[in-house]
């Protein structure tokens, strides 16, 4: 699909007129394709439970003009369907490994059994089958499904073994918000990627890539580059999933509109919170309105994360890289000449009950440092290329469980980043609240529940989470950076809950 002149002209005006936009990012996207929207899966219905079929499997994709990658991909060539669950309802996966390597399935976000979790543990070998099951203790929400294979996450993710997954719940249902999946509730899952000359991927080709985590020059949406999406409703929904291996994006509008934020990682804030623009770390979610009223096209773009950012590199890694300082077009969006009417946004969303530092039982402090003398105390790593990230001193073993966590207890967990990169930390098993940030509470886009949070270059994160439901004293919580070479080269470790 070429340029449209209404856009190009738009383009133009946008460019001139402010410093939002800037050209470089105009030009990027000289052609546009149509947006795809994974297919949606609810699964179906055998004996009260529902049932879920996915398949691992190898297959081509055409990013690039004429030119055929290799990817992998969940029921498809690439990324897999939107698994949409209901808070209560059973449910009974099937995953079947049609590679030729083993791989994992991780639920990301869900709080359920560490035995159905998916981490580097549960390791389905090529033709066999896992068959997960468990109940759905979530409230509404976005959150992911992807490959946590020991070693490998980033490059089978990079591949394209990830998927969204949306959950229901009453309250969901009763809100008058944009819900049709598709037209007005659109899955932007966002990557970058970088290819070779025949279109292959390129992953991991230096040391840098291990480093900072692989960063590509290409954006993807869905699997889509140039991406286009036609509004036919004034207010359309975005549930945005940064999937990126390592890339932080600041998303925005070109023309520098607000939109409201209505719900994160974990599910809804108890308000919409108005924003020109968010920093979204990999892995994490945000689900935001725009409105398109005017009928203007325009585009979803990120920005550069500014230097006096909190979670912008500093000192060496500054001098040595460029991380997320780029600009890129994410969306093209032009809107139908007619748009049919939204509902006016509700004024509240939800009701969050706040956990209180008190309600803790014991505070656990993890540091998070990084190899060739990186960290900000002189580098508490093992030192020369090796490409070992440590937690508390430690690389991932999967003989070692780190922490061992009593059920029904609440902690508070204080995350220090001893690193000059920014780090987003994970924790399986369910979601927190974050109770501050080098000492400040946090804004008001990070009141939900959370489980990624991002931890800048010298910064200290505490969060408060219950554990609850589920103890194993055989299988083990992992948690770790999601930079994923990050993860995947010793940023990681192992809990379990007795």
């Amino acid at each position: 699909m070429k340029l449209s002149r209404r856009r190009f002209m738009q383009g133009l005006s946008a460019t001139a007129s402010s410093s939002v936009l800037p050209l470089s990012v105009f030009a990027q996207n000289q052609t546009q394709n149509k947006l795809r929207v994974p297919a949606l899966y609810a699964g179906e219905i055998q004996a009260g439970s529902h049932h879920y079929s996915l398949q691992l499997q190898v297959g081509t994709s055409q990013f690039l003009g004429g030119l055929t990658t290799p990817t992998l991909g969940i029921n498809g060539s690439f990324l897999g369907p939107t698994l949409r669950l209901k808070n209560g309802s059973d449910v009974a996966i099937s995953v079947l490994n049609q590679l030729n390597e083993p791989s994992t399935i991780h639920w990301h976000g869900l709080h359920v059994p560490a035995k159905v979790d998916g981490g580097p543990a549960l390791i389905i070998e090529p033709g066999a089958t896992w068959e997960p099951a468990f109940t759905v203790r979530q409230k509404a929400g976005t959150f992911w499904y992807h490959s946590h294979l020991l070693n490998k996450t980033g490059e089978q993710v990079y591949k394209g073994l990830a998927g969204m997954i949306i959950i229901d719940d009453e309250e969901s249902e009763n809100l008058e918000i944009p819900s049709t999946y598709g037209v007005d509730d659109i899955p932007l899952i966002v990557q970058d990627r970088r290819f070779n000359e025949d279109g292959s991927f390129r992953y991991v080709g230096m040391h840098r890539d291990v480093m900072t985590g692989v960063f590509g020059d290409r954006i993807l949406v869905n699997g889509t580059t140039s991406a286009l999406f036609t509004p036919s409703t004034n207010k359309v929904r975005f549930r945005i999933l940064n999937a990126a291996n390592a890339r932080t994006f600041n998303f925005a509008l070109a023309d520098g509109r607000e939109f409201s934020l209505i719900a994160s990682d974990g599910g809804f804030l108890e308000k919409p919170v108005r924003l020109r623009n968010i920093v979204i770390a990999p892995a994490e979610r945000a689900e935001i309105v725009v409105d398109f009223s005017d009928g203007n096209p325009v585009d979803l773009i990120s920005l550069p994360l500014d230097a006096s950012s909190p979670f912008s590199p500093t000192g060496m890694m500054r001098n040595m890289l460029s991380m997320n300082t780029e600009s890129f077009t994410i969306l093209n969006i032009e809107p139908e000449s007619m748009l049919q009417r939204s509902a006016a946004l509700p004024d509240q969303l939800t009701s969050i009950r706040r956990m209180q530092a008190g309600e803790a039982t014991r505070i656990r402090r993890f540091e998070l440092s990084m190899p060739m003398g990186m960290g900000r105390g002189g580098g508490r790593g093992r030192g020369g290329m090796g490409g070992e990230f440590l937690i508390n001193g430690k690389p991932m073993a999967m003989d070692e469980i780190n922490e061992v966590v009593p059920i029904g207890s609440t902690e508070i967990w204080e995350i220090h980043n001893d690193s000059m990169m920014m780090h987003p930390f994970h924790i399986h098993h369910g979601q927190f609240q974050i109770l501050d940030r080098d000492g400040v509470p946090p804004s008001a886009e990070e009141m939900g529940f959370k489980d990624t949070v991002k931890v800048g270059p010298g910064q200290t994160v505490r969060f408060i989470m219950r554990f609850e439901n589920f103890s194993d004293p055989d299988t083990a919580y992992m948690y770790h950076c999601h930079i994923l070479e990050h993860e995947d080269n010793g940023m990681m470790g192992q809990f379990t809950v007795l």
